[in-house]
């Protein structure tokens, strides 16, 4: 539970969670595949696994796909994420992207450790203050960030592609309440297509953390990820034209 808590956010700069954050006043692009077809992803996204991770990394590359220059999101057996480190706040904030899988993970099961596995997710992660943290997680929360050295977010919406939960369930993962799922697409019936998506991100972290915090906490960052650790898979997704609105 620690390692996937600590292993979402890798906030290396002390001096930028001390400035004040930047008010989002116009859209954001995020740029997730502005390098070239074949090339790993430029900075500021920055490749985050688990603490001292043994088991093979998730592949982040960016590649075209039916025309659109994208990231590629594969994994074998493996976990990472790519973050955006951010620091912005905002009363009310849109993300959009657009994504589609061509290999999903059939076993997964989100309910379940042995099968919290996703083909790809999208996750905003949120400073939300240790105090507003319920007491059963935050001790966990201190510890994970004393063991990490990083400022691992109080609360993290992934938005996940799933094979069996239902569009529209929303869920913690099995791991830790600090992370909650929305699922925005199951099944396979749109496999190997591109689908356009966006997200009213101060609504959703309402419907899911409302009961701990009234206002949206600033944005530490934004990740893309995938994992097939915990069934034993492989998975194979793309994700593009990310960007944060007001």
């Amino acid at each position: 539970m620690l390692h996937r808590l600590a292993a979402i956010l890798s906030v290396a700069a002390a001096p930028a969670l001390a400035a004040e954050p930047t008010l989002l006043e116009r859209p954001l692009p995020l740029p997730v595949a502005a390098a070239a077809a074949g090339s790993a992803p430029a900075k500021p996204w920055q490749v985050v696994g688990l603490p001292q991770q043994t088991k093979p990394f998730t592949r982040f590359s960016v590649a075209q796909v039916d025309g659109v220059q994208a990231l590629r999101i594969e994994a074998d057996q493996s976990y990472g994420n790519l973050v955006h480190p951010l620091r912005i706040s905002a009363s009310s904030v849109k993300l959009s992207w657009q994504w589609r899988v061509d290999r999903p993970i059939a076993a997964a099961d989100l309910k379940s450790r042995r099968g919290d596995d996703m083909p790809v997710r999208v996750c905003a992660l949120f400073d939300l203050p240790l105090d507003k943290v319920p007491a059963r997680d935050r001790r966990l929360l201190s510890h994970a960030r004393s063991k990490s050295g990083k400022h691992v977010p109080g609360a993290t919406i992934c938005y996940v592609w799933d094979a069996n939960l239902p569009s529209g369930k929303m869920l913690e993962s099995p791991f830790t309440g600090r992370i909650r799922y929305v699922v925005v697409q199951s099944g396979s019936g749109k496999l190997q297509q591109w689908i356009a998506e966006r997200r009213d991100v101060a609504a959703d972290f309402q419907r899911l953390y409302g009961a701990e915090s009234d206002r949206l906490p600033p944005i530490l960052g934004v990740a893309v990820g995938a994992d097939a650790d915990n069934t034993r898979t492989q998975s194979l997704a793309f994700v593009g034209d990310l960007a944060l609105e007001p």
